[in-house]
């Protein structure tokens, strides 16, 4: 019998659905800082320091929505010229997500368990982000694609967090309420989802098709 198999087009699929929300809501903050209606909630750190919100939300939009496409097999073996070019806008992206994430988190104020929880936590995946898509990088120019499949698919579930904020902070805090405390675990919470997933997703080929014989091709 042969091995059960996701469609070509499922995974990217999935996580360009997995962006969606956060894509839109990014999009509605764009328009009101270029003088559109405002319909999010008002935030005035927002409005007064613009630039590194508008840079987050464009790269953020740019490496969930392309990079969703890095998934798809059929992408990468008919068209590897694409798959390296749009791997390099990814890692510009993604450096601009890390980087303008880490300098938000350090000159916004938050509230005290938001602070308390969510700041070191920021601190150390955006690093951890801009670590992955630098080594990720590397490997590929040693063409070592073993090891940069590894760091970018960890780098981009770390990217991907806001999507799956959306589901932990909907399902958790209609279990378990809106405290802020509560709210700044559920949000905690999507990095270890998505680290977990990560994870289970590089290793998930070799446990579907179990231990290779003495002498096979790896």
């Amino acid at each position: 019998m042969m091995p059960t198999r996701l469609p070509t087009w499922g995974v990217p699929a999935a996580l360009v659905a997995l962006g969606v929300v956060p894509v839109v809501a990014g999009s509605l903050r764009l328009a009101e800082l270029s003088g559109g209606a405002a319909v999010l909630p008002p935030d005035g750190r927002y409005t007064a320091t613009p630039l590194p919100v508008v840079v987050h939300i464009v790269c953020a939009t740019v490496f969930a929505l392309l990079g969703a496409l890095q998934f798809a097999p059929g992408v990468r073996a008919r068209r590897p010229a694409w798959h390296r070019r749009a791997g390099r806008v990814l890692v510009v992206a993604g450096l601009g997500v890390a980087l303008s994430a880490l300098w938000l988190n350090q000159f916004f104020p938050n509230p005290d368990a938001d602070r308390q929880v969510l700041y070191p936590l920021r601190v150390v995946f955006g690093v951890a982000m801009v670590a992955g898509l630098v080594l990720g990088l590397l490997a590929a120019r040693r063409r070592d694609f073993g090891r940069h499949r590894v760091w970018m698919v960890r780098s981009y579930a770390i990217g991907l967090v806001a999507g799956t904020q959306v589901l932990t902070l909907g399902f958790g805090g209609a279990v378990l309420g809106r405290a802020p405390v509560t709210t700044a675990l559920l949000m905690a919470s999507a990095w270890v989802v998505n680290l977990v997933v990560a994870e289970w997703a590089l290793r998930w080929p070799a446990a579907r098709t179990g231990p290779r014989p003495a002498g096979a091709l790896a």
